[in-house]
C-alpha cells in the first residue's frame, strides 16, 4: 500500500494516480464517467490542504483535514475494485485513513464533503455497500444532503430576452476567462481574461467565503453579472467535475432575476460540452431550481461521522 505524504500540495506518483483512477472507474459505477476526474481533482486541492491518498492494487482511499474545523478529518473517496470486494480491503483502507487523520490531530472522521474540493456531499444512498461499511465501523448518520438533476435535452435554457432586459437596466452578463491551467480561447487573448476571473473570485470571497471563491476561480465555466464594472452575481460549473455550483447574488442586486439567467447560461455550457443532464450539487433552494430549469430532487447523500479515540 502506497501512502502519499500528508502535506498540502502533495502529489501522487503517476503510477499510483493511474492505479487510483483505474480502481475508481471500475468501482464507482454511478460516477464512472467522471471517476478519473474526481481522483485528479482531489489530488490537486487548494494550497495548504493537508491530504493523503492510500493506494493499493485493488483499492484507494483519499482523506483530508478540514480547513475550517481543526479537529475535523474527512474521508473524501473510497473505492475498491469489484474483483477485490468482499475481502475486507475497504475496512482496512478506512482504518488506515483514520490512523493518518489521528496523526494530523483529527478528533473526528467524517464521510462528508470537505469544501471547496470534494467528490460528494456524503455517501450516495445507492452505494449501499459503502453505507453499510460506514455503519459497521461505528459511523453515525447525522445529516442528509441532496442534488437536483436538470434534463438538458428538454430544459428551456434561453436567456436572450432576459439579457436584453438586464442591459436596459445597465446590467451586463458575461463569461469570465479560463481557469488557471486552461488555455486562452485564442492565441491573441490578453491576460485581461485571467484578471477578469480573478476579479469575480475576489467578489465571491468578499460576499461569501474563500471556499466558494476557490470554486469560482477553478471552475470550468464561470458567468457573472456586473453594473458599472462592479460584479453583482455569479454562477459556476465544473469546480466539482461535471456539476453546477456554486452561485450567488449580492444582497443589493436580488430581485433582478440574475440567478435564473446565470444558471441557464452555465447549463447551456454543459449542454454544449455534450452533457445530457446536469447535477446541481448540495442544493438548498429546491423551488428556485425547479421553477428555473425544471430540475428535480434526485441524488440523496447520507453524511456520517465517528469520533476518533
Amino acid at each position: 500500500m502506497t501512502r502519499v505524504p500528508g502535506v498540502g500540495g502533495a502529489d501522487l506518483e503517476r503510477a499510483d494516480l493511474e492505479r487510483a483512477v483505474e480502481v475508481a472507474e471500475a468501482a464507482l459505477t454511478l460516477d464512472a464517467a467522471e471517476a478519473g476526474a474526481l481522483v485528479r481533482r482531489l489530488a490537486t486541492p487548494p494550497a495548504g490542504r493537508r491530504w493523503t491518498a492510500l493506494v493499493d492494487e485493488g483499492g484507494v482511499v483519499m482523506a483530508s483535514m478540514s480547513g475550517k474545523d481543526p479537529g475535523g478529518g474527512h474521508i473524501d473517496l473510497l473505492a475498491v475494485h469489484p474483483r477485490e470486494q468482499g475481502r475486507g480491503l475497504g475496512r482496512r483502507l478506512v482504518r488506515a485513513a483514520e490512523e493518518w487523520l489521528r496523526e494530523q490531530g483529527a478528533t473526528q472522521a467524517r464521510f462528508a464533503g470537505n469544501p471547496p474540493c470534494y467528490a460528494w456531499p456524503g455517501i450516495d444512498v445507492r452505494y449501499t455497500a459503502a453505507a453499510c461499511l460506514a455503519e459497521s465501523l461505528g459511523y453515525e448518520r447525522h445529516h442528509v444532503a441532496w442534488n437536483m438533476t436538470a434534463d438538458l435535452t428538454s430544459a428551456d435554457l434561453s436567456t436572450d430576452g432576459e439579457v436584453a432586459r438586464l442591459a436596459a437596466q445597465g446590467v451586463a452578463v458575461r463569461a469570465a476567462g479560463p481557469a488557471p491551467g486552461e488555455a486562452l480561447a485564442t492565441p491573441t487573448a490578453s491576460a485581461g481574461a485571467r484578471a477578469d476571473r480573478e476579479r469575480v473570485a475576489a467578489f465571491v470571497a468578499e460576499h461569501w467565503n474563500e471556499r466558494w471563491a476557490w470554486e469560482a476561480a477553478n471552475a470550468s465555466g464561470l458567468h457573472y453579472a456586473e453594473r458599472d464594472g462592479e460584479p453583482l452575481a455569479f454562477a459556476a460549473w465544473g469546480a466539482r467535475p461535471a456539476w453546477f455550483g456554486p452561485m450567488g447574488t449580492a444582497p443589493a442586486a436580488r430581485g433582478l432575476g440574475l440567478g435564473r439567467v446565470l444558471l441557464r447560461r452555465c447549463l447551456a455550457d454543459l449542454r454544449a460540452a455534450g452533457y445530457g443532464s446536469a447535477q446541481i450539487g448540495w442544493v438548498g433552494p429546491l423551488r428556485f431550481y425547479s421553477r428555473a430549469v425544471g430540475a428535480r430532487a434526485e441524488r440523496v447523500f447520507w453524511l456520517y461521522r465517528r469520533d476518533l479515540a
